[in-house]
Formats: C-alpha cells, structure tokens, sequence
C-alpha cells in the first residue's frame, strides 16, 4: 500500500512542478485571478462528467458538511494559489520556490501544535535532506547565490500561502468519509465559488486579462486537467494512506520536477546540479520514511 502513495504522491508533484513550468507561459496571455478561477471551473465541470451517481449517493454527508469541504476548496485551493500567483508578480521565482520549500516544516510543526503528533528525528533530518535538493535547484548548484537574495512583499505573499497548504494538509484528517469523486467536486466548487471575488477585485483594478490566443488557452486547460483535477485528488489520497507529515516531505520534489520538466518543455540545458538536487530530495524522502514514528 505504501508504494502505491509513494506513486500517486511523485505524480502529484510532477504535474504541479509542470504548473510551475507551464505558468511562465501564461504571463501576457491571462492574468492570475482569471487563471486560478478557470482552472477549478474546468476541474469541476469535467469531473462532474462521472461524479453526479457519487454527489447523489453522498449528498446527505455532503450538505451535513458542507462548511469544511467549502474551506477545504477556499482555504488549500483557490486561496493558495491567490496568493501564490499574487506573490510572484513582486518576488523572483527562486524565492517562491524557497518560500514552498517551508511547506513540510510547517506541516510538522501545525501537527504538532494541534494534535501533538511528533516527527521522528529521522525525518527531520529528511526534510533537511530534501531542502537541501531545493537550495541546490534552484541556486543552480551555486549556493552562495542564495545569500544575495533579497526579501521582499512577494516572499510574504507566497509565505502566506504556504501557511494556506500547510493548514489544508493537516486539516485532511477531518476529510468526510465521501467518495473521491464527489469529495474533490465538492472541493472544486468551493473553490471556484470562492475565487469569483478574487476575479472580481482584479477587474476592479483593471489588471484581469481573459485567455486571447492559443498559447493563454492551452495553459488554462493544462492547469484545470492536470495540476488542478489530478493532482489533488491524487495528493488526497496520498495524505488519507500515509499521513501529512510523511506526504508533506514529497511536496519539495516541486521545484525539481519544475526544472527537469523546464528542460524538457522549454529547451533548456540539463546540468549536472539537477541530478544532485533529485537525488537529495529523493534520499530525504527515504530517509523520513525509513525513520517514520512507529504506529501502535
């Protein structure tokens, strides 16, 4: 059962580095509050393709708790990616990708303050490990170029959806029990209704830009098929089959995947930090799975 979390939680992070890779695209062809907002309507329209018998099934459950899952879509979904787009306008992506790299540490520490449950020494010193693989990414094997990075209000924006995921991830242990399907349309649909005032504001601002051209449409399909559908339900399942703080650890194979794939997609020059940086990420991962707390 393990291996198979290991699997869906390496895919999860594979198509959420390709939204990394993919999102460069996007800039000048749609503007991020319209983007956050298209990708969860595609991600609920499509999965309501084959849910409805599910929704039907598990309506009662769903109305009985519909505050949570509507937080769960708001809060880990739409909010996360607010301010995660939002971030970005102000700060490098080296620092965004540095900034989610305290995604992990800050699931231990919120499972700790709410629940009391304690990571493992060993797997501390995987999130180490698989910091390390980060720093070396994305300082391009170069890690003194990271002391002359510069902090600034983007950083505090990503920061603050990091604190968005981390709070998401640990609350999946109040997940209802819901089958997958309408679990995730039910959490698509909070989103999406919850990012129509986010849409809202920017155009209010006069910053909104609907997708005009092929390049602005592909990647509003790509993010509500793959990095939005997907992947989440994909990271779902990860967390109910081995937890938040083991599942947690995977999410720093993001900024690895977002420049192998940058290789691959963009044409960019493979080097050999990016071996480096996968095998410390992935070495951190053993490492923490090898010294997981013992369940009674």
């Amino acid at each position: 059962m393990q291996w198979r979390a290991y699997l869906l939680l390496t895919v999860t992070t594979l198509f959420w580095g390709g939204n990394l890779t993919v999102g460069k695209l996007a800039i000048g062809h749609v503007s991020p509050m319209v983007m956050n907002s298209l990708r969860w309507g595609i991600a609920a329209l499509v999965i309501s393709a084959f849910a409805m018998p599910q929704i039907r099934r598990d309506w009662p459950a769903i109305k009985k708790n519909w505050p949570i899952l509507f937080g769960f879509g708001a809060v880990g979904f739409a909010s996360f990616n607010a301010f995660l787009y939002s971030g970005l306008r102000f700060t490098s992506a080296i620092n965004g990708a540095i900034d989610q790299a305290a995604i992990p540490l800050l699931i231990f520490a919120l499972n700790f303050v709410f629940f009391r449950v304690r990571a493992s020494l060993a797997q501390l010193a995987g999130f180490a490990l698989t910091l390390a693989g980060v720093a070396v990414t994305v300082s391009h094997g170069q890690i003194s170029r990271l002391l002359s990075l510069e902090i600034n209000f983007g950083d505090f924006l990503v920061l603050m959806a990091v604190l968005c995921y981390s709070f998401y991830t640990v609350c999946l242990r109040y997940k209802p029990a819901l089958d997958w399907r309408a679990m995730a349309m039910a959490c698509f649909i909070g989103a999406f209704i919850a990012s129509l005032p986010m849409v809202a504001t920017e155009a209010a601002l006069g910053l909104s830009m609907l997708p005009h051209d092929l390049t602005g449409f592909g990647v509003i399909v790509f993010i509500g098929l793959f990095p939005s559908l997907v992947s989440q339900i994909l990271f779902i399942r990860g967390v109910e089959m081995i937890g938040p703080n083991r599942a947690g650890l995977f999410i720093n194979l993001i900024p690895v995947f977002g420049m192998i794939l940058a290789v691959v997609v963009l044409g960019e020059n493979p080097e050999g930090y990016h071996a480096i940086a996968f095998l410390l990420a992935i070495g951190g991962i053993a490492l923490a799975e090898w010294g997981k707390p013992k369940q009674a």
